[in-house]
Formats: structure tokens, sequence, C-alpha cells
């Protein structure tokens, strides 16, 4: 028997006990029942019909069957697309683990006892488990290298795969005491254990998370190995890496968040956890220097992290763009985690008013409300090009969503000997052991539409506790942690009393800190004063020059279509000084305060630059509701000037016309939008683009509404080099449309080709019904359109 398998016998259920460890503790989320009116609803329709729907689409979608053919159980072919889709199984098992805790289900244990079988069944004699090399289809995946491991720290994901592998298995001893699952995971954490560390292989994941699973196994097990080998991940990384997936630097030398940043978000997690497992005070300078970066220069309004697409990653400083805003819904995730840790490190409310805002925001607008539909990004604005979806062939996000969602309760509350900290308010019953003894706590609030929070206290006889109920940074007048966004309206105060008596606040690192000897049916009313709140964004943050954006509690507002003039908002300015109406809508996205307010609109004119401009209601609603009525406009960040603003289109040809293209695809729309680029590659307006296609020859149609004369086209390229895959195309023709056939224009200019401006052809006058734009692309590129003009 070896040592780990006498562990394990000797101590079947239990977590080992460590010696370092944070110092704070969250409070398991077993240990919170959630009654609330906000959340409990949102758990559910995760538990009853997202993990059941993930489930049928890991079936439907080859996830599974991966699994079936590398144990043998079918033709030996890879049945999904990317070396990472094994993942989405463990994610499933994570999530509905949590769930077994929170509901127990005899009918879904079952079934994760036979899926673990057949995990079990898929993984190799020496621990090896990775579907995409076991099968050893006819044709390797190209991102799986000739021997294992050597592609890591590029594209394999061998080790985040692993990582995920350890979080599921963590998650369901703990659900269900069972080792089925983890004696799979020791097995694979032994093997590389025995292939990684100084002097072996010195590689590190290209995908970060295999950190945060070693400690939770070390956690599991108290073998140091497991600890020892994540910190090695850690350490190997840098300096002479990609900042892509933050190996440029070694981590203790890094003080900027870059790169991909779920990557980055995760492996900042993990760097915390090792910190407060060993002591390592480098790793604490270095992630505080880092979180800092992110909450004064990188961070959205909603919480949103990785403002760009191209890496999906971190921009540079104050580059927070919003109609191309990436803010993947893994990286909302992955701040949640990080902020957590940075709590329990350092129990410095500022961690929890972040963790709050993403929670809240960016991550919540990731699943829609009927709990099938998702984001993969989050923007900030849209004319109707963004829509959720009801699977990705990259489905990290959806599988994600539903393993966190059941773990919310576990934010509530933490603890530090007789330290209980309150940190989200919602509706809830806990039991809680301290050293001085059990508490049972209650909170009874309509949060986050009302900010009254009542508290009951339980104990079993006099108990000398601190109660540490976090005042949030909002309801002081302060977004986040910095100068990257500011609130106008002057915080009101807030009242606490303790049996009806007002409670004179001491506030320590956000918290006011409530020390006394508690007694049984002791009670607690927190009044958070809510009221919309204008949040203006530092001047250096260019996309919000002239906007502000509106807040209420910890929600974020939104202006989207449905509920404004015309279905369009893109053109709709607000006074900053117009007062606001907040309303609570029961019958709307599943119960939301409105917030409401007086406003006018713009549309442009033919042949002037005069605008028409009317007044009008202007409604909000939260930012997490938006796109559960189908895809249309939408902006977090009011305009307060008409210059900010974008007027209605004037009705032009190429306007008033039907839009067609070689591909279907929603962002159409957006070459006759009439949205001004400020150079090729701006993608904070709409654009079209026929990525990844390259070589190819394609088109763009204008059906005219009635027949028109034109003699002259600008088109402006959409070129995101050096970097995209979008290059200006080799060539481009119009031609019109002639007796139902496609004749091309007789050109009296040159086709321009150029970047960064418009480019014109005239041509013989001809009368039609139709044009259509005929382009080249490059043979290693794609190309795309911000602009099509017809004159």
């Amino acid at each position: 028997m070896t040592l780990r398998n006498l562990f394990i016998l000797l101590f079947p259920l239990a977590t080992f006990a460590q010696s370092k460890d944070y110092p704070i503790q969250p409070v398991s989320f077993t240990q919170v029942k959630v009654n609330d009116h906000f959340w409990q609803p949102k758990m559910n329709i995760n538990a009853t019909v997202t993990i059941p729907y993930i489930l049928k689409m890991c079936k439907e979608h080859g996830r599974i069957d991966n699994f079936l053919a590398a144990a043998g159980k079918r033709e030996n072919k890879v049945c999904s697309e990317f070396t990472f889709d094994d993942t989405d199984v463990y994610k499933w098992i994570e999530g509905a683990s949590y769930a077994l805790q929170v509901a127990p289900n005899a009918t879904l244990s079952k079934y994760l006892d036979s899926l673990i079988d057949i995990i079990g069944l898929a993984q190799e004699p020496d621990g090896y488990l990775f579907t995409f090399r076991t099968i050893k289809p006819a044709k390797p995946h190209d991102w799986v290298g000739d021997k294992r491991w050597v592609k890591d720290s590029i594209l394999s994901h061998e080790l985040y795969n692993s990582g995920h592998l350890y979080e599921a298995a963590y998650a369901h001893h703990n659900a269900t005491g069972k080792k089925n699952l983890l004696n799979i995971a020791l097995k694979n954490a032994d093997l590389l254990c025995k292939d990684f560390g100084w002097g072996k292989l010195e590689i590190y994941p290209g995908h970060q998370i295999v950190e945060i699973g070693l400690a939770k196994l070390y956690r599991i097990t108290g073998n140091k190995k497991y600890l020892d080998l994540a910190k090695f991940f850690l350490d190997v990384r840098g300096p002479h890496g990609d900042a892509y997936n933050q190996a440029n630097k070694r981590v203790v030398d890094q003080t900027e968040a870059v790169g991909h940043a779920v990557r980055a978000a995760y492996m900042y997690s993990g760097m915390a956890d090792i910190a407060a497992l060993t002591g390592d005070t480098a790793y604490l300078k270095a992630i505080d220097a880092i979180w800092n970066d992110v909450v004064t220069k990188k961070l959205y309004i909603t919480g949103g992290i990785g403002a760009t697409n191209n890496g999906e990653a971190f921009g540079d400083a104050f580059y927070l763009p919003n109609m191309s805003a990436y803010a993947e819904t893994c990286a909302a995730i992955a701040n949640v985690y990080w902020n957590s840790r940075m709590f329990l490190l350092h129990g410095d409310a500022k961690y929890i008013d972040v963790l709050e805002r993403t929670l809240y925001n960016g991550l919540l607008s990731g699943m829609s409300l009927n709990g099938t539909r998702f984001f993969y990004p989050n923007p900030l604005a849209s004319v109707g090009q963004h829509d959720r979806s009801g699977w990705f062939s990259c489905a990290c996000c959806i599988s994600n969503m539903t393993r966190f969602l059941p773990s919310v309760p576990g934010y509530v509350y933490a603890q530090n000997r007789n330290n209980l900290y309150v940190n989200l308010f919602m509706s809830n019953s806990s039991e809680i052991k301290l050293p001085a003894g059990k508490v049972q706590l209650t909170q009874n609030t309509n949060y986050p539409w009302n900010g009254r929070v009542e508290m009951k206290v339980d104990v079993t006889k006099p108990t000398a506790f601190a109660l540490h109920i976090r005042i949030p940074g909002w309801a002081e007048g302060k977004p986040v942690t910095g100068e990257l966004y500011s609130i106008a309206e002057e915080p009101k105060a807030i009242a606490i009393t303790v049996n009806g008596k007002p409670f004179s606040i001491k506030t320590v690192k956000g918290y006011a800190v409530l020390q006394r000897t508690w007694q049984k049916g002791d009670r607690i009313t927190v009044e958070l004063p809510m009221q919309p709140q204008h949040v203006y964004a530092n001047q250096q943050v260019k996309a919000n020059e002239g906007r502000f954006a509106i807040q209420y509690g910890p929600v974020v507002y939104c202006l989207e279509g449905w509920d404004n003039k015309d279905s369009i908002v893109q053109n709709i300015v607000v006074d900053r000084n117009a007062p606001m109406q907040v309303s609570y809508k029961g019958d709307l996205l599943n119960g939301i305060n409105t917030i409401t307010m007086a406003g006018s609109s713009a549309k442009r004119q033919l042949n002037t630059a005069e605008l028409i401009t009317s007044k009008q209601q202007v409604t909000a609603i939260p930012y997490y509701a938006w796109d559960n009525r189908g895809a249309g406009e939408m902006e977090v960040w009011i305009p307060y000037t008409q210059a900010a603003s974008r007027p209605q289109p004037a009705p032009t040809v190429a306007y008033t016309s039907k839009v067609t293209a070689s591909i279907r695809s929603r962002s159409i729309m957006a070459v006759n939008d009439q949205f001004e680029p400020a150079d090729s590659k701006d993608n904070s307006v709409p654009y079209f683009h026929w990525w990844p296609k390259k070589n190819t020859t394609e088109w763009v149609q204008y059906d005219l509404n009635s027949e028109r004369t034109v003699s002259s086209c600008k088109v402006y390229w959409f070129d995101d080099g050096p970097w995209g895959g979008c290059r200006i195309p080799a060539k481009w023709t119009i031609y019109y449309r002639k007796d139902g056939q496609w004749v091309p224009v007789k050109n009296t200019t040159d086709y321009e080709i150029a970047k960064d401006k418009y480019n014109s052809v005239t041509f013989e006058p001809v009368a039609t019904t139709g044009l259509k734009l005929e382009v080249q692309l490059q043979v290693d590129y794609a190309t795309g359109i911000h602009e099509w003009i017809v004159e």
C-alpha cells in the first residue's frame, strides 16, 4: 500500500490541517442556506436547467465521446475541436458536485459515478489523462506535440486539463465523500510530480490553473510534493517567454497585468494560494502590484477584465473600449477567484468591492436568465451585432458558469478566529463555528434593489466576537480603489442599529466592526443609502469622454433598444443633471429596478450637417439583464454631450438598402451604419469581416429600396495588422445589377487600396436596383469593411 493510499484510508473524508494557509477562511457555501429572491432563482435555474443542458451539449458535441474513444469504447476518433475540451466535462462535474451539496440528487450522483468510471478507463496506466493523445487518431491535432508535454507551454493544454480535473475531484470528494475521481486526480498528479521539476522537465503551463488544482490536492492530502510542484510551475515561468501567457518575466518580478486575461487571473489566484500556504512574501508583493495596476488602469466598470479580442488580453493602461470590449466571462469568474483570495490574504473590503462589482455585472451577464444562452465576450455597447449563443465550439465560458454559480453562497461570509466577516448581502441562514462558540446568523434583505439589510444573531450563550460588516465602496462614493472611476453624488449617511439603537460606526479596512458580547436574538439593521449614481471614467479613458454610467447599489445599468424610442440608443443624449427615477418592475426580466430620465435623440439628414433632435424618455435596465429579449442596441456609457453620441443615420442610398454578404454574420449591419472609424484597425466601432477566410473571392451586396442612379463608391477597409488576421484586400470591384445579371461598372478612376482612409472609385452612371462589392482576399489574410458609401 502506498503512503498516499494509506493516508486516504486513515482520513477518507477530512481535509488535512495545514500549518500555513490564508489567515482568513471562507465560510463554506454548504453552511450558508440562501433563500434570497435574487440569487436563489438563479442558482435553481443553474441546477435544474443549465446543468442538464450542458451535459446534453457535452454529449452532442463530442466531449464525452472523447473519453469513450480514449477508453477504447468507440472508434479511435477525436470527436471535438479543441485540446482543452476535456475540461468542459470536468467543469460540469464540479458544478454538478456543488449542486449535490446544496440539494442531494440520487440520479445525478449515480450518473456522476458512471461518468467517472469512463474517465478512469480513459486514463493511461501511469496516470496520464489527455484524450486527444490517448485516442491516437489518424491525424493528430496540430496542437499536440510528438511527445507528452512538449507543447504545453504553447498550445496542448495538457496541464490545463489536469488543473480542471483536480478542481473537479476536490469538489466531488467534498460533496460525496467518494474517492473515485480523487484517486484518478492523484494518480495524474503523481505522474506530474515524477515528470516535472528542477532537473527534470522544466516546462511551465501555457494556460495556468494546474497550480490552483495542486494546492487543493495538497489541502486534501497534506502531501507536500503537490504544493512543491505548484510552486515549481510558478517559479519556472519566465523571464524569456511570451507576455501572452505571463512568461515574459519571472512571476515575482511582474508588476503589471499583461496577456491573456483568464490565464493571468488564474495565475494570480495560484500565486495567492501558494503565498498563503508557503508564506512566500515575494509572491504577495507581485500580486499586490498587479492588482493595483488592474483596478487603477484596466478594469471595466462592470468588473470585466481583458479589453481586447487580440489574444483575449489586457490592453494598455486606460484602454477600455466599449463596442469591442472583450471582457470574457471566464475572465470575470477568474477575477472573482483572484479578489476573493486577495481578501483572504489582507482582510480589506476593497477586494470584495471588486468581487461584488464583477459578480453582479460582468459575470452575471455571461448567462441568460433562462440558463441556456451565453456570452463569451461581454461588450459594453452594441448595435445588434452581439447576441448570446446556446453553445460555442470553444465552450469554456459556458461550463465555467455552471461550476461557479452553486458556489456563490461561499463568498458571503468569512472568519478569522473570533472575527466574522459579512462580505455580501443576500437573504440566508447560516451556521458558523467560531472559537468562542457556534453562531447562527440570518440575513433578510431585498438587496440589490434595496439597501436595507436585517441580520439576526442566535447564540446558545452570551458570546463575545467581532462582526465585520462590509461598507461597500459605492455607498461611500468610491466605485473602486484609485481614480479610474468617480461618483458625482455626495454619499449619504450609512446607518447601523443594534436592537433598534444606533451603533457608532468604526471602520477598519472598509468594515464596520461591531465588537460586543452577543445575546440570543440580537438584531442588526444596516441601511445602505441606495440612490442612482453618475459614474465618470478617468479622462485618460478616451472611450468614455463626454459620457457617464449609471450605478444603483452594486448594479451597473445600460440602455437597451427594447425600452427606448425606435429601439435605438446610440443616438441618445442625457443631461448630467437630469433627475433619475427608480421603479421596481416585477414582471420585467424576472424582476428588476428600472431607471428613467429625460433625454433627447438625434438624427442625421441628407446633404446637411444639421441634426434633427427630439426629446424622449430614456429607460435604463441592469446591464446583466440585457439581450434577454433578442439582440439589439445597448450602451452602458451614456453621452451627455452631442459630440459623444452617434446620431441615427441619414436615409442614404446605402443605409436604406438591404445588406447581404458571402457569409452570414450579424456584423454585416456595420457596412452602412455611418459610424466613422478613427483608422482601419479601429475596433471600437462596428465592422464586418471575413476572417478566417483567406485567398478567396468574397462579396457584399446592396439591394436598393428602389432603382437609383449612382456613379461612385467609397470603402473604408478594416485592417487590424500587424497582429490581427485582416488586411486590405488584394483587389476590389463594383458590379451593378442589369437585367438580372451582375455587370462590372465602367470605372473612370482607379480602385484605390489603402489603409486608414476611404478608398474611392468613380464610374459611368448606372441606373440599378442592386450593387455588389467583390473582394479578392490576400493569400494569407482575410479582410473586413468598416463602411461602404454609395453616391
